[in-house]
């Protein structure tokens, strides 16, 4: 692939995407504007998807100027790399007069070469868990008839099955296929105010999955989890899902359930995805049987942490302590990393999370995509462009201070998070 040849994509009034005949694509950092190499790019994933960007134009490389172009009367075109793959620049683009927020999608800078789509980002994850070019809607549909009729009283899987069919939630779709790693929605409530969440949203932006509204019994949650173990090899079972709120809110119920399902069998990962607002409750679900924990985090800097996440009634300092009592019970510690190029990769930012990386001794980064606009992400942190490395250098070079240090995208198994 070679430099000259690539060409940036672009959409009409219509939704039809085309190559511009003389521009190169362009990608954008924290509202800055980069030309875009063969290094930068990937083909596009299976199950990736592009979007054409309402009221944005697009802005591309004038290679004979050497000047970045915007172009009327067009459309930018993004790419939502499917998951296992992390962004290393959005797509570039300018407003058109007074734009409304974009979806809580992603939003990658693709480009055309040779009749072929490319996107930039890097693997960081090559289990297929979440590929949707595996999953049969079919088999699906068929499979949660059948749950149902075994399930009959159990509330949690017409919960599951709307995420699985209406909103295509790769968990929900897994645990009616009886592979990889099963929700167990638990909390219709929550003590952040996230501005990027995906299960409620109270003003323009439209969440992507509506929240559980009711707390399943003890009994229902131990059902799904035993016959997710006993029919999958390896199997996970995770609290704290897109489609719920916090977990740590309904701890009691989650200590009942894990120590019910841990009288019946040792098998299995049990894990929690959270936002450690609640160190004492995370100690608890520890000694009941908890394996491993995912801990969300934007930023490694407390004030851009509490801007993003909102938190009613907990504090960073709460989730630096539920990091810290997790690993000294010795289990498996996750970050699930919410990324944004030109913030993420910003020298600052790496600083601070290194520093944190270094106190806290965490086993894994999930290096998930911050499903947020980028143009209001920067205006909601208030942080504009600084020295930037790259995400994908950012990575290697945490690989060479922290080497026992895992990357990756997914939950691990038990039987590879026990390394030690």
């Amino acid at each position: 692939m070679g430099n000259k040849t690539l060409r940036l994509l672009l959409a009409d009034r219509k939704g039809r995407i085309f190559e511009h005949a003389s521009l190169e694509p362009a990608g954008m950092k924290a509202g800055k504007f980069f030309r875009l190499g063969e290094e930068d790019l990937i083909k596009v994933p299976a199950g990736s998807q592009l979007f054409r960007l309402p009221d944005r134009k697009p802005v591309g490389y004038d290679p004979w100027t050497g000047c970045f172009i915007t172009i009327d009367n067009a459309f930018a075109v993004a790419a939502f790399a499917s998951p296992g793959h992390t962004l290393t620049h959005n797509t570039a683009y300018t407003e058109d007069g007074p734009a409304g927020p974009l979806p809580l999608f992603s939003y990658g800078a693709c480009a055309s070469y040779n009749g072929n789509t490319y996107v930039t980002a890097i693997q960081v994850d090559k289990d297929k868990r979440h590929d949707t070019t595996l999953t049969d809607p079919a088999r699906v549909r068929k499979n949660i008839s059948k749950f149902k009729k075994l399930f009959r009283k159990n509330r949690l899987i017409g919960h599951l099955a709307i995420c699985a069919t209406e909103y295509g939630c790769p968990n929900a779709q897994n645990f009616f296929l009886s592979r990889y790693e099963a929700p167990l929605p638990t909390s219709p409530s929550c003590n952040a105010g996230c501005a990027g969440c995906i299960s409620y949203q109270g003003g323009k932006i439209k969440c992507s999955q509506p929240r559980i509204k009711f707390v399943p019994s003890k009994e229902e949650i131990t059902e799904i989890a035993l016959y997710h173990i006993a029919n999958v090899k390896d199997a996970i079972v995770s609290f704290g899902q897109g489609c719920e709120g916090e977990p740590l809110l309904q701890a009691e119920l989650i200590e009942d359930s894990i120590k019910m399902i841990r009288r019946q069998t040792n098998r299995g990962t049990i894990n929690l995805n959270t936002n450690g607002s609640k160190p004492e409750a995370v100690s608890k679900l520890f000694d009941s049987g908890l394996d491993t924990i995912r801990i969300s985090l934007n930023s490694a800097r407390e004030n851009y942490y509490s801007l993003y996440y909102r938190p009613r009634g907990y504090s960073f300092r709460d989730v630096l302590t539920s990091i810290t009592v997790s690993k000294k019970k010795g289990l498996f510690v996750s970050l699930n990393y919410l990324t944004m190029p030109g913030f993420t990769d910003s020298k600052a930012e790496m600083d601070a999370l290194m520093e944190l990386l270094a106190k806290t001794g965490v086993d894994m980064i999930q290096w998930r995509n911050l499903n947020y606009d980028p143009m209001r992400y920067f205006k909601l942190l208030d942080v504009a462009a600084g020295e930037m490395a790259g995400i994908a250098q950012e990575i290697d070079l945490l690989k060479e201070r922290f080497p026992r240090l895992r990357m990756g995208y997914f939950n691990p198994r038990a039987a590879a998070s026990r390394r030690r």
